[in-house]
């Protein structure tokens, strides 16, 4: 009966419908699984660590990230014009489109990575992240060992854009985990037979979640995704324009979400201290557990999105904005009551390791909560690809977000940095709002629909 019931809800829309409702639930899966072993790797983690070490490993995985942005958006313009090749069932473009897009990352991540590998080592990371010279040699190493997994990943995570053009979020969003359950038994036998070491958890966490990506495009695009495998004489630079014409857009808007959420623990740290650093994260990694829900619920919708708005299907994608204002209001509710039972969660979570003071989390669940309306309406819009005001109004974050995290610091430390992503995501949910009604009701022009 159960089965029936669910069988019916899943098979019930049209197609582009029934695809979210498979994503969402096979996120639903993949992500319960993601929140249980993070929530399992931050104990593990801190025993194995101590709360500085913990805090400078965060610091620097989060530097690490800034390196995305190298990518010129060209996985995100792939994600949209594939989308829209597949929409159309020109899956000859939709090859080239792989195929091209392969080859660019490739140019850009080797030769990246060979520069990044020779500086790093003339850099001194214990003044930069303000901690002991005592760490310098071992922090060089771990950097090292970064660098290189982040730019081999960065080549091989075009299989997840591909998996999302065609609609498949879901099974997309499955490699980060496989590799972090991973890494979770190593760390768990490098806490057994191991000393503290920050080399080897980067050494754990870095390196099998290549290996994933890399067994996983062999694996795809050999069965399922044959018709749009990458291959040598199907790379058309003709095609980079197409790619890059959005890519670079998205690749401005990449470049603010790095300097606004990734430059938060090197605020954080320089600052306060990494112990808060610690505090921060710990907050956020118990909210965003509301938040990991409402993504697996706005996941799938980007590429749906590109194929509505492809076949000009409005009454579908208004349907889905009302839906999505209703599950945003219980996110509202859900965060409020884990605001309150926090002291109650953090102790049961990690007991007495590190403490998250309740201003932390209060400040993390108001930022959760802007950044949660932005996200809906910038996927949305990113579906759409009518992005060049989201491109002008995210420079000006770009621009505000340091200035005005090291002004408020010196009244509220930490929270200063907190606040200062409060105020710009609440800048950004209002002006992206205006924006994406505009084009839902068929009354955007000018900069709204470019």
């Amino acid at each position: 009966m159960l089965y029936s019931k669910i069988s019916s809800f899943l098979n019930k829309g049209n197609e582009r419908t029934q695809n979210i409702k498979k994503n969402i639930v096979g996120s639903i899966i993949i992500k319960g699984a993601s929140i249980i072993i993070q929530l399992l790797l931050v104990p593990l983690t801190l025993g194995y660590l101590n709360s500085e070490l913990y805090g400078i490993w965060l610091t620097l995985s989060s530097i690490m990230l800034w390196l995305s942005f190298f990518d010129v958006g060209f996985t995100l313009g792939l994600k949209n014009r594939l989308a829209e090749a597949i929409a159309l069932g020109n899956y000859d473009k939709g090859k080239s489109l792989v195929s091209t897009t392969y080859f660019m990352m490739i140019i850009i991540f080797v030769p990246l990575g060979f520069i990044l590998e020779a500086i790093v080592p003339y850099i001194n990371w214990s003044s930069f992240l303000n901690v002991s010279l005592d760490y310098n040699e071992q922090l060089i190493q771990v950097v090292q060992v970064i660098v290189a997994c982040f730019c081999l990943q960065m080549i091989f995570n075009v299989i997840a854009s591909v998996l999302a053009a065609f609609q498949k979020v879901a099974l997309s969003s499955l490699f980060p985990v496989i590799g972090n359950f991973l890494a979770l038994i190593i760390i768990y036998f490098l806490t057994k037979f191991t000393s503290s070491s920050l080399l080897n958890l980067a050494l754990a966490i870095s390196y099998l979640p290549v290996l994933v990506y890399i067994v996983s495009s062999i694996i795809f695009f050999k069965g399922t995704l044959k018709r749009v495998a990458p291959s040598f004489k199907h790379i058309d630079l003709s095609l980079i324009k197409d790619i890059f014409n959005l890519g670079f857009r998205f690749f401005i808007i990449q470049i603010q979400m790095i300097v606004l959420y990734q430059s938060t623990n090197i605020l954080i740290s320089n600052i306060s201290s990494p112990i808060d650093v610690t505090s921060y994260n710990l907050a956020y990694k118990y909210i965003s557990i509301a938040l990991m829900l409402f993504n697996i619920i706005l996941g799938p919708i980007w590429p749906a999105f590109t194929d509505a708005y492809t076949k000009k299907d409005y009454a579908w994608m208004n349907d889905v904005y009302r839906r999505m204002v209703q599950i945003y209001g219980i996110l509202c509710l859900a965060i409020l009551i884990m605001v309150v039972v926090s002291p109650f969660a953090y102790n049961l979570w990690f007991g007495g390791k590190a403490l998250v003071p309740v201003s932390m989390t209060t400040s993390v669940a108001l930022f959760v909560l802007a950044y949660a309306w932005n996200s809906f309406q910038t996927i949305l819009i990113n579906g759409i690809g009518c992005i060049t005001v989201q491109t002008v109004i995210t420079v000006i974050g770009l621009v505000l977000h340091i200035p005005m995290s090291l002004f408020l610091g010196k009244y509220w430390g930490a929270l200063g940095v907190v606040f200062s992503m409060i105020i710009i995501n609440s800048i950004y949910s209002v002006i992206f709002t205006i924006q994406i009604r505009k084009v839902l009701h068929k009354r955007a022009n000018g900069i709204w629909i470019k």
